[in-house]
């Protein structure tokens, strides 16, 4: 029998703390999952003054202004939180007003990799105060790629720390660092060969985090094999596809799940009216009480679409604007919660304006409480991504019977079977290529389907039953740990 195990999981954002997407959720669920088959885990992430209420959240001061040396010359003093995701589940916060405290919003700072190498540190530094030996630190995305990296520098010789191994995780690779890589001039790109500049120093805005994280850390995945395959190509590899092709016999891919607690039909609070797949009828209700509240008509024939993802090139809103116009002749109706850029913010408002009775927009920000009822009461879910490393918003959609129209990329391939209408098989609509006639075609045979209501309910039932558990993910993280255990052995 394996040795049960000691890991940490370090992450920007956890739920229900933070949350600006999918990757809180997991890093929320995950843990979770790792716990309950047994293993010991403790959760780092950072304290955002005026997003997480101390007092709400009934966390506890555990160490306070302790010292932070980022280098030579630099230092800082933080402060150290206690909560709980499970009454065994501990969860750390680190606390810096200077640099999580001063703005609403999560990220955005001119000075995100500052912010985040802080982070860094701090994390290690906790680990040490704790005393805690773990056996795997859990690097979540960029914001925690310089961990892998010291733990084979700075922090080489730290007696708590010596035999930790890393897992980085990369949930999209586009995020590489605290601003767009793609801009960062030839002459300033970082290829790993200094050290980290001091906080002074501009330079230090483009350290790449993700980078140094593949370069440095005992095993990569991703978040889905598909999108494992997919960035080791020059047109998905965000630059770095050459150093993750000389490791990818130590990058692996592992689909997302979703926590089956959490979002479940049959008991969630913030549901009109709970079913589960052996009531389908019930989930109408839902329509009625959605529409009613959103202030579209009220109409049960009438399909509901929703889009319940950021803002941005990535999720296809490109794609979407392009066939609005075509869309609004169509009987049905539209309804888009997220946050994100402005521009397609301001084209979508414009479209609202014009059809107010058939498109309704929420910032999901303000209203991240509506997010399953809206899974509930619409009929379809929209995400046409032009790059999807998982997305589990898919995943819960599914849950509640809401049957995704989806691009076949990344781990939308991985988690949507195109349905077979012969076959009567398949759990969602796929397409392949990016652009607006290959989505517009999509959603047209999903609307067709919708019609034959046996067929629909057929369809709906099996995404229901779909097991898109964290249970499987978790078991596999517990291989690839050790994994990482045997690669850092070497």
């Amino acid at each position: 029998m394996s040795k049960k195990l000691k890991i940490v999981s370090i992450s920007s954002e956890v739920a229900p703390f933070s949350k600006t997407g999918g990757l809180a959720d997991i890093c929320r669920s995950l843990p979770k999952a790792i716990k309950r088959l047994g293993h010991e885990i403790i959760v780092i992430t950072p304290l955002y003054g005026q997003v997480i209420n101390t007092k709400i959240n009934n966390l506890k001061i555990l160490y306070k202004n302790v010292q932070i040396f980022l280098n030579s010359e630099d230092s800082v003093f933080v402060n150290y939180w206690q909560g709980w995701l499970l009454p065994d589940l501990p969860v750390y916060f680190i606390e810096n007003k200077q640099y999580f405290s001063r703005k609403k919003n999560i990220y955005g700072s001119s000075h995100e990799n500052v912010r985040f190498m802080i982070f860094d540190v701090a994390a290690l530094k906790l680990i040490s105060l704790l005393k805690f030996e773990a056996d795997i630190i859990h690097c979540h995305d960029w914001h925690t790629g310089l961990i892998p990296y010291y733990l084979k520098t700075d922090f080489l010789y730290s007696k708590t720390l010596k035999k930790a191994k890393t897992v980085f995780t990369i949930h999209n690779l586009v995020f590489q660092f605290g601003h767009s890589w793609w801009e960062v001039p030839t002459a300033k790109k970082d290829y790993r060969r200094s050290n980290i500049p001091h906080i002074n120093n501009p330079d230090i805005e483009n350290i790449n985090f993700a980078k140094r994280a593949i370069l440095s850390a005992d095993v990569i995945n991703t978040v889905s094999e598909q999108y494992r395959e997919e960035i080791l190509t020059k047109k998905f590899g965000q630059d770095l596809h050459r150093i993750l092709s000389n490791r990818k016999e130590k990058l692996f891919g592992i689909i997302n799940g979703i926590d089956y607690k959490t979002f479940n039909p049959l008991n969630d609070r913030g549901l009109y009216k709970n079913y589960s797949y052996k009531r389908i009828d019930k989930k109408r209700l839902n329509k009625e009480y959605l529409q009613k509240k959103l202030g579209l008509p009220i109409n049960q024939e009438i399909p509901i679409i929703a889009l319940t993802s950021r803002i941005a090139f990535q999720k296809g809103i490109e794609l979407v604007l392009e066939i609005l116009e075509s869309l609004i002749k169509i009987d049905l109706q539209i309804i888009i919660i997220g946050d994100g850029d402005k521009q397609y913010i301001t084209k979508l408002k414009k479209e609202i304006k014009k059809y107010p009775k058939k498109i309704v927009w929420l910032s999901f920000a303000k209203n991240q409480s509506l997010e399953t009822l809206i899974y509930a009461g619409a009929d379809i879910f929209l995400l046409p991504s032009h790059h999807e490393p998982c997305g589990i918003n898919q995943l819960i959609a599914m849950r509640y019977g809401c049957i995704p129209v989806v691009r076949h990329v990344g781990g939308l391939y991985d988690t949507v079977t195109d349905f077979n209408p012969r076959l009567n098989d398949g759990d969602g609509f796929s397409f392949s290529n990016f652009d607006k006639y290959s989505l517009f075609a999509a959603i047209i045979r999903a609307l067709e389907n919708y019609q034959h209501e046996h067929v629909w309910n057929d369809l709906m039932i099996r995404a229901m039953k779909k097991s898109s558990s964290w249970e499987i993910p978790a078991k596999k993280y517990i291989d690839l740990y050790y994994q990482a255990l045997k690669n850092g052995a070497k």
